[in-house]
């Protein structure tokens, strides 16, 4: 049984205006328990609008959302145990950073599920080390943070509640090369860690490569493609018409081939090297 499920979900902006729009339209998605999801598309095409429905957050105009098998709109009940059930870590969570600890951050949440002390203290240390955030940094402000640091402790906050479902909208936005590597990494190790669900909402073909197990594409509203990184990312032609590019590494290979050096296909650097390493002595 899918963990969370849409079933001709569609969301109307300004509904009963002269500008009326559709910002989600007859979504149909299943997502298994335990997957990584990338979800891409270009800017307005839905992503985030979609997320925001998985924990009820908006309510759909037409159509279910599903979580664990329950109508999340069935009552208030299941309404509020979808918002435990799926945890959403917005762009730039470090500015809804506002205690005057970390630990009092990561708290936060589990504090509002009426959870007693040990266990909300067990919780914070074990969100804390999932996202790489030593112990003596939980009871510094969160503002005395790097940016990196900051971001971590936004995530762990989410984390603590131990969601089923972690849902992280552009996580890696504005770090550099060296921060956007350690949360990709910690996202990998946390669901291997736990067997979550997560989704990654990114603007980044690479990024998505990186970790995904499956790839969820929008576009103007609707899903566009839904399957492997392999099936989806060998669509290269119809990813670049919706305004997707696909990675770097992805386009030398499809260079190579062109020029009769077929290898395959490789969406990141690391596997790229491997492919080369392995035909190394076959006279790539």
């Amino acid at each position: 049984m899918p963990i969370l499920c849409a079933k001709g979900v569609t969301h109307l902006y300004n509904k009963g205006t002269p500008s009326q729009s559709k910002a989600i339209y007859d979504i149909n998605v299943e997502i298994e328990e335990g997957e990584l999801v990338g979800l891409i598309g270009h800017t307005g095409s839905g992503k985030s609008t979609l997320v925001q429905h998985f924990n009820g957050i908006l309510k759909p105009d037409e159509g279910q959302i599903i979580v664990d098998g329950k109508d999340i709109w069935e009552d208030k009940k299941a309404t509020r145990e979808a918002r435990f059930k799926v945890g959403l870590c917005f762009q730039y969570p470090e500015y809804q950073l506002f205690e005057e600890t970390v630990y009092k951050d990561i708290s936060f949440g589990p504090k509002n599920m009426g959870l007693s002390e040990d266990e909300i203290n067990k919780r914070v240390l074990l969100a804390a080390e999932y996202v790489g955030l030593k112990k003596e940094l939980l009871e510094k402000s969160p503002f005395d943070l790097s940016g990196g640091e900051k971001r971590r402790a936004a995530i762990a906050g989410v984390i603590a509640m131990q969601p089923k479902v972690l849902i992280l909208d552009e996580p890696t936005a504005g770090l550099d090369p060296k921060g956007r590597d350690k949360i990709l990494d910690m996202i990998k190790s946390y669901r291997e860690r736990t067997g979550s669900t997560v989704l990654l909402v990114s603007h980044s073909m690479e990024d998505v490569a990186k970790i995904a197990t499956k790839v969820l594409v929008m576009n103007n509203s609707r899903v566009e493609m839904y399957g492997t990184v392999d099936e989806v990312y060998s669509h290269s032609e119809e990813l670049r018409k919706i305004g997707l590019n696909i990675p770097q590494v992805s386009k030398v290979f499809e260079l190579l081939k062109q020029n009769g050096c077929d290898l395959g296909s490789a969406y990141t650097v690391e596997k790229a090297a491997e492919i080369i390493l392995r035909r190394g002595g076959v006279g790539v």
